[in-house]
């Protein structure tokens, strides 16, 4: 059975924490050719919570910012190529909504994603946009 977990990146073991970055670096940088800085520092800013699914290992993941007005974020939403398919990413988008403070939750959705974000309530909140030769819309869920 795989679980869903979240704590702060501060309170991570680093070896969770080793493979929500592999993760994410194999997803974005490797599979999708998008070479960017994915440590970029808002993974250490107090409030950001990793959330991960797994049986021992992380094999969906995503993190939950939270935006100087006080906006939560989610980002950094990836699965591996071996789990997708199985609702991994559903259910920590619903853990991460249950978890939020902020009544309202932005995203940048890649573009051919924009349906499976509404089903979880997120609307498109402004114009799309290139991000890394990808293109992507700000979605935002409000309570």
């Amino acid at each position: 059975m795989v679980s869903i977990f979240n704590a702060p990146t501060r309170n991570l073991d680093i070896v969770t924490l080793h493979e929500i970055l592999r993760l994410r670096q194999d997803v974005f940088v490797v599979e999708q050719e998008c070479a960017y800085p994915d440590i970029d520092g808002r993974d250490l800013e107090p409030g950001t919570v990793q959330f991960w699914a797994g049986q021992g290992s992380v094999d969906a993941t995503l993190r939950l910012l939270r935006e100087p007005d006080g906006t939560e974020r989610i980002g950094r939403v990836a699965t591996t190529a071996a789990s997708r398919g199985q609702g991994l990413a559903a259910r920590l988008i619903e853990a991460a909504i249950a978890e939020a403070r902020s009544p309202r939750i932005a995203i940048d959705a890649q573009a051919h994603l924009e349906e499976w974000y509404a089903r979880f309530g997120f609307v498109r909140s402004g114009e799309d946009f290139v991000e890394d030769g990808i293109l992507h819309l700000p979605m935002a869920r409000t309570r």
